[in-house]
């Protein structure tokens, strides 16, 4: 959280650096949510604080501090420096630069923890502006700052101008100050923030939502299948994530709710200290489980994002409405009850389903533009499809530059594209055999054969340069089909076997009891340690009128 908070290091890239730490024997296990520190440790602390500060900042007894996390562990102590008296500055050296503010910051966290607490005046001071005015500014004064000598712990959505944990300089009565300005300000009940990654960390860690060592792989899950982006440092639901949300509260609200989530956590904490048997655990969660997948899988997208009606079409008077597709929200003109096949339109980054407007929609169905022909006679066309915006010349394609706008690139742009690709293409291709569809290619793991449909290895003891027509045909005829990914490919499969072997149905159901062991990854998840985050020693504080 402190990462996030005070380097903008993502979740995933904190743990990747204090990883490097680790492994380079700089700090001890980061993969924890203890907060308790071996005496050893204890030990150095005090001494590095009694050589680089004053003895006023050395308590007289050792700090011991038990966590408050939900589901803690705390199989491992805290995460600290192994050596408190390597410093950050002697560390640099020997450290990247996001490894030295990662070092630095556990540094001064284990060594703020050990120190004396700060003591901070809670201060409200009153000033005499002319006749019958009173202004009054309230905040606080550090009268001692103890252990934020060394570090002071930021919050999420502080907002310091409204805030009486504010810093207000030293003053004495009868003090006399400048009034430069007056402003006033209008207030409206907001919203909750959005979270940030540390903001959200903190509220898994709350609702005992998994483990340290989980955190980085949510947020990351929640980032690559696109359910959230950011905007300003802040997570925002995309279109996808919403339907996604809306989908499991209706049908699965029982494990989306906190209090199961949390309970799955200690019976998974149970289990790992052997106090209760993994099997039964697994056998309780998982049919019920599978039972509601298999009862969910007829509901449609339609039934559960619902269309938004947008107007009507003025060229074909057929309706415009917003939808959410396979992969991702778009424009439709007309219905499926119509003769003529209605029309789509992807959204365009940026765009949502519930702001979107008719002009805009429209404007969507511009595409394909058509650009003409290339110099070789080639139709050019641009457009967006599923993985961004390209450009189409003849049966082939090229992605558009990030800076491209599909609306208004310009045909010579397209053609430099089409020129990068072809010289992209030629540097790629080894040998070409276009009377048996086969080419040999230059991949990222290596050269390999292919016919666009199999792609085949080439032999260890065989130069790519040097492959004959007939070995390649031989070699793609050997080669394994390719494997299809995810659950559309696994059910086309079973309905191939199906379909070619309907005598074998029963031993099809076993496919649903196969997916049981997967769940390990659950029990794994309950042993992981959680990454500590250690709190500043509480703030001592008094009250003083000024």
């Amino acid at each position: 959280q402190e990462a996030a908070r005070k380097l903008g290091f993502a979740a995933s890239h904190t743990m990747r650096i204090a990883q490097q730490l680790y492994e380079d024997g700089a700090i001890t296990y980061m993969r924890t949510d203890g907060v308790q520190m071996d005496g050893s440790a204890i030990s150095a602390a005090r001494l590095a604080i009694s050589d680089r500060y004053s003895g006023h900042y050395l308590p007289e007894r050792p700090r011991h501090y038990s966590t408050k996390a939900k589901n803690a562990q705390e199989a491992h102590e805290a995460i600290r420096p192994t050596s408190a008296m390597r410093t950050p500055d002697e560390m640099k050296g020997y450290l990247s630069a996001d490894q030295l503010k990662l070092y630095d910051l556990i540094w001064k966290r284990a060594i703020a923890c050990q120190m004396q607490h700060a003591t901070i005046d809670q201060v409200a001071v009153d000033f005499a502006a002319g006749e019958g005015n009173l202004l009054r500014a309230t905040g606080s004064t550090i009268a001692d700052p103890g252990f934020m000598r060394v570090y002071r712990e930021d919050m999420d959505d502080a907002k310091p101008e409204d805030s009486d944990d504010r810093i207000l300089p030293a003053m004495e009565e009868g003090d006399r100050v400048l009034l430069k300005a007056l402003r006033t300000d209008q207030h409206f009940t907001e919203p909750p923030p959005r979270y940030t990654e540390a903001s959200l960390v903190r509220a898994l860690e709350e609702y005992g939502i998994g483990r340290p060592s989980t955190y980085a792989s949510i947020i990351s899950t929640l980032q690559n299948r696109e359910y959230v982006e950011m905007d300003r440092r802040r997570f925002r639901p995309t279109d996808i994530g919403t339907v996604v949300g809306k989908f499991l509260a209706e049908h699965f609200t029982t494990y989306v709710d906190y209090d199961f989530t949390a309970r799955l956590e200690d019976e998974l904490d149970a289990v790992s200290r052997g106090e209760e048997d993994w099997v039964p655990l697994l056998h309780k969660f998982w049919e019920p489980f599978i039972s509601q997948v298999e009862s969910k899988g007829d509901v449609s997208r339609d039934e559960v994002a619902g269309a938004r009606e947008l107007g009507t079409d003025p060229k074909s008077g057929k309706p415009v409405s917003v939808r959410m597709g396979r992969y991702g929200p778009f424009v439709q003109i007309g219905t499926r009850e119509d003769e003529d096949k209605p029309q789509f339109a992807s959204l365009r980054a940026g765009q949502r389903m519930d702001t979107i407007e008719l002009p805009e929609a429209l404007e969507l169905f511009k595409l394909p533009r058509d650009l003409g022909e290339t110099d070789e006679g080639e139709p050019l066309s641009v457009n967006i499809g599923r993985f961004g915006p390209y450009v189409r010349y003849g049966s082939k394609f090229a992605s558009l530059g990030k800076e491209d706008d599909p609306y208004t690139v310009t045909r010579e742009r397209a053609l430099e594209l089409v020129a990068e690709k072809k010289v992209a293409d030629a540097n790629r291709l080894i040998k070409d055999f276009p009377e048996l569809g086969i080419q040999v290619l230059r991949g990222r793991y290596g050269p390999y054969i292919t016919d666009k449909k199999k792609n085949a290895k080439i032999p260890k003891d065989r130069e790519p340069e040097s492959l004959t027509a007939e070995e390649c045909a031989q070699l793609i005829a050997e080669a394994p089909e390719k494997k299809g990914r995810g659950r559309s490919a696994a059910k086309k499969a079973d309905g191939e076997a199906a379909k070619t072997a309907p005598t074998k149905k029963a031993p099809a159901k076993k496919v649903a009891p196969k997916k049981a062991p997967a769940k390990k990854t659950v029990a794994n998840k309950s042993a992981a340690k959680k990454p500590v985050a250690k709190k500043a020693a509480p703030n001592k504080t008094s009250t003083k009128k000024g």
